[in-house]
Parts: C-alpha cells; structure tokens; sequence
C-alpha cells in the first residue's frame, strides 16, 4: 500500500464517519427512519474500508515498507473513524427503535450554531438544473450539501459536478444565519443566491 493508498482510504473514513453523524442527528431532527437505515448501510462500509486498510498496512509491515509504529499509527487512526462510526450508528438506532425524543432535545439540537436541514427543490427553484460547483452555495449561504435523496437512491457527499434536480431531496448542514435563504432557493422562492 502507498503512502498515497493509505491516505486515501484514511480520509475516506473520516469523510464518512463525519457524514455519519450528520446524517444520525438528521434522522432524529426530522424522525426519519430511511436516514437512520442509511446510517447503518455506511457503518457496514466503514467497517470493510477499515478492515482492508488493517489487511494492506500489516502486509506492508511484512514486506518492509512500512514499519511498527508506521502501521499502529494507521490503525489506531482507522480504529479512531471506526469509533466515531458505531456512535453514529448507536444515535441512529435510537431513531430504529421508535424512541421519541423530547421536544427539549430536539429543539437543543437545532439551536447549535451548526444546523441541520432537509428541503426538497421545487420546479421554481433557482437551483434546478444547476451543478453545486456553478451556484457556490457553501461560499453563499454558508450551507453545504452532504447528501442527497433523489428517488431511491442517496449520493453522499456530492462534489461539485453533481446536476441538482427538480425534487431532489437535499440535506444541508452549516450555519443557522443561511438557513433561511438556501431554503428560500431550494423553493423558489429567491431567485437570486
């Protein structure tokens, strides 16, 4: 495994392991059970990327290339994403066991400075038929999408030359000062970002 291999897959756990809980506290925030099932999906994910990179760092020990402390450094960090995983998973079997929250709670959660939110693009919306990287929402809103439902299927962590369509479903997170205006695009009722 390269150094560049072993980068990779570390970030790649991280990226999803952040998603993770993203999308665990969103699952409790709009009582959604579809969200939390998806939780589950990734932590399965995270579980095989992690165990590849153990596989390929200790065989790389074997054949010299890297050496002890190389290899534990990278399991303890793939260890580490593995973690933060199974928590998310943990906070979204709450969603899977039909445990209501409080309302206390669930306000406490939307009153963070980073929030999360969920909003479907309407026919009118300026964003329709638009790639994220062209309208630049994280520079102009302050929110940034981290996954998408359209239809059936999810896209995580959209790069910038996914096309938005008409009903997709967006979840956004970032501050609450642009929760306002991204909502106001996705519906169309702004049309300029």
């Amino acid at each position: 495994m390269s150094e560049e291999e072993a980068e990779k897959m570390l970030l790649e756990l991280k990226e999803k392991a952040e998603l993770m809980v993203d999308l665990a506290y969103s699952s409790l925030i709009y009582d959604n059970r579809e969200i939390a099932e998806e939780v589950y999906e990734l932590e399965d994910y995270v579980d095989k990327i992690n165990d590849e990179l153990q596989k390929l760092a200790i065989e790389d020990t074997r054949k010299g290339e890297l050496d002890v402390n190389e290899v534990l450094a990278i399991i303890q960090l793939g260890i580490s994403s593995e973690v933060i995983a199974d928590a998310a998973r943990e906070i979204a079997d709450v969603q899977l066991r039909d445990v209501k929250l409080h309302p206390i709670l669930k306000e406490s959660l939307m009153e963070s400075n980073e929030i999360l939110l969920k909003v479907k693009i309407t026919p009118k919306s300026i964003l329709k038929d638009k790639k994220i990287g062209e309208i630049r929402l994280a520079s102009e809103t302050g929110m940034w999408i981290i996954a998408i439902k359209r239809g059936n299927k999810w896209i995580y962590d959209p790069t910038k030359n996914i096309t938005l369509r008409e009903n997709d479903i967006l979840f956004a997170k970032g501050d609450k000062e642009g929760k306002d205006h991204f909502i106001a695009l996705a519906e169309g009722r702004e049309k300029k970002i």
